[in-house]
């Protein structure tokens, strides 16, 4: 009996560990590099490109992606580490 209570146990916190991982990795379309690195000329993306670049790369994401960008720059905490970004992605709307 306590073998399968322990087992029902591991397996719980297994699950529990298994969804908090998923809700901490990079939920962020701002954290995303494969998003990200078209609007930046360096690979750490760092500078961002020119306005027309930026817009070109813009235009070219799907409008779900840009919404959900738009909606991350909304927020304050990612909004703080992609200042600069975020201001450009404002600029150029939905």
């Amino acid at each position: 009996m306590n073998f399968k209570v322990l087992s029902l146990g591991a397996v719980a916190l297994a699950m529990m560990g298994s969804a908090a991982l998923a809700a901490a990795s990079g939920t962020s379309a701002l954290d995303d590099p494969a998003k990200m690195s078209p609007f930046f000329t360096d690979a750490g993306m760092k500078t961002l490109r020119s306005e027309a670049d930026f817009k070109t790369a813009w235009m070219a994401m799907k409008p779900d992606e840009r919404t959900a960008v738009l909606k991350d720059c909304g927020d304050t905490t990612l909004n703080k580490a992609h200042a600069e970004f975020c201001a450009m992605a404002k600029k150029m709307g939905g």
